[in-house]
C-alpha cells in the first residue's frame, strides 16, 4: 500500500476539475513528509481519476487536475 493512499482518497473525494494544496496540506493530509519519492507515486493518482500537474518548489505547491474519460 503507498504511503499516499490518504492523500490520493482526499484528492479524488475533492471532485474539483483542478486545486491546488500546498507541501504543508498534502504533510498534514498524507501523514508523511513530502519528498523526492512523491515524483514516483504521483503516477498511483491515475487511478483515482486525477493526475499530478504543476510542482512548484518555489511556492512550495502542487496542482492536482481531473482527468477527463471519455
Amino acid at each position: 500500500m503507498s504511503k499516499y493512499v490518504s492523500l490520493w482518497e482526499y484528492v479524488q473525494k475533492n471532485d474539483s476539475p483542478s486545486f491546488k494544496l500546498t507541501f504543508e496540506e498534502i504533510e498534514k493530509i498524507a501523514g508523511v513528509p513530502i519528498d523526492h519519492s512523491f515524483l514516483r507515486y504521483k503516477k498511483e493518482l491515475t487511478a483515482y481519476g486525477y493526475q499530478v500537474g504543476k510542482i512548484s518548489m518555489k511556492e512550495k505547491t502542487v496542482i492536482f487536475n481531473k482527468i477527463n474519460v471519455i
